[in-house]
C-alpha cells in the first residue's frame, strides 16, 4: 500500500507534466492527497506543491512504461488523459503504481476500482469520438471546410487519423470549443493547435443551398410511418444533433463576426504525446 500524504499537487495539464509526477510519486514513494492541472479549484489549508515538467523524467518513465509493461498498457494509459475523468491524474498515478507491480496484466484487474474506472472512461472516450466520426458535419468557408464541435472528452487526436485519411487533399479545420483546440489539416500538414475562439460569418449562399438540399433528402428518404423519435435517439443521441445539417441544425451560424482568411500554417504532422 502506497502512503498518502496531505499535500495537494499542482502540474501544468500537459502529458509531460503527468509523467514528470509519476516519476516523483515513484521517487519519493507517496501519493498526493490531489492531483490538479494549473489552479486548486478548492481552498485548502495546506498549499500545494508545484510538480514542474522535466522532460527528462518524463522520457524515463514513457521508455519504462513501453520496454516494462507494454504497447497495449502504454496505449491506454495515454488514452486515459484524453478523457473526461474527474480526478483522472490521481486515478492513473494509482494505476501506474499497480502496473508495475503486477505487469502488463494489469488490464484485466477489472475487479480493481482504479482499473475498472479507467476502463469505463476510456470506453466513453472511444465511444464519443466513433459517434463524431458519423455525426461530425463539415460547411464550407473556403479555402476551408469547418466544423466545430463540443466533445466531454479530448477526441481530436483519436478524430486525425479517420478525416485526414478521409479528406486527404482538402483544406480543413475542427474545432473543439470545449477544450479550446483545433484540428487543423493545412495542404497536407497536420497539426492540433490551441485555438481560444473562432470567428466565422454566416454560410455562404451556396453553402445553405447544400444544406437545404441534405434536409431534403433526408425528410425524402424518411419512411413517416415507421417514425420512431425514441429508437433514433437510442441510435443517436440527442446532444449531437445539432451537428447535423440533414436536421436542419446550424452550429456555425452562432459564430457571429467574419469568416478568417487564413489559419496558422501547420508543420508536419505530430503526435500529442512525446517521444523518447
Amino acid at each position: 500500500m502506497i502512503p498518502t500524504n496531505d499535500t495537494p499537487w499542482l502540474y501544468d495539464g500537459s502529458y509531460e507534466g503527468l509523467l514528470s509526477c509519476v516519476f516523483e510519486s515513484f521517487r519519493l514513494h507517496v501519493l498526493p492527497c490531489l492531483l490538479e492541472a494549473g489552479e486548486p479549484s478548492q481552498l485548502s489549508l495546506t498549499p500545494p506543491r508545484v510538480m514542474l515538467t522535466d522532460p527528462h523524467k518524463a522520457a524515463r518513465v514513457q521508455t519504462a512504461l513501453r520496454h516494462k509493461l507494454g504497447q497495449a498498457v502504454t496505449e491506454f494509459f495515454q488514452s486515459c488523459f484524453l478523457t473526461c475523468l474527474e480526478d483522472k491524474e490521481l486515478y492513473m498515478l494509482r494505476f501506474m503504481h499497480l502496473a508495475f507491480h503486477v505487469g502488463p496484466s494489469v488490464l484485466y484487474f477489472l475487479s480493481n476500482e482504479t482499473v475498472a474506472t479507467l476502463w469505463k472512461s476510456v470506453r466513453h472516450l472511444e465511444n464519443e469520438a466513433h459517434l463524431l466520426k458519423g455525426f461530425l458535419r463539415f460547411s464550407d468557408y473556403p479555402p476551408y471546410l469547418i466544423a466545430v464541435i463540443h466533445p466531454k472528452n479530448f477526441v481530436l487526436p483519436l478524430l486525425t487519423a479517420h478525416f485526414c485519411d478521409r479528406f486527404p487533399e482538402e483544406n480543413f479545420l475542427i474545432y473543439d470549443e470545449t477544450h479550446g483546440c483545433g484540428l487543423l489539416q493545412q495542404k497536407g500538414k497536420i497539426r492540433i493547435l490551441p485555438i481560444d475562439s473562432l470567428a466565422l460569418s454566416l454560410p455562404s449562399e451556396t453553402e445553405q443551398k447544400y444544406r437545404a438540399l441534405w434536409q431534403t433528402y433526408y425528410k425524402t428518404a424518411a419512411i413517416q410511418a415507421r417514425h420512431n423519435p425514441a429508437c433514433r435517439m437510442s441510435h443517436m443521441p440527442k446532444r449531437y444533433w445539432k451537428y447535423m445539417t440533414e436536421l436542419g441544425a446550424a452550429a456555425l451560424t452562432r459564430h457571429e463576426s467574419t469568416a478568417p482568411e487564413s489559419l496558422p500554417p501547420a508543420p508536419p504532422r505530430q503526435s500529442p504525446f512525446p517521444e523518447s
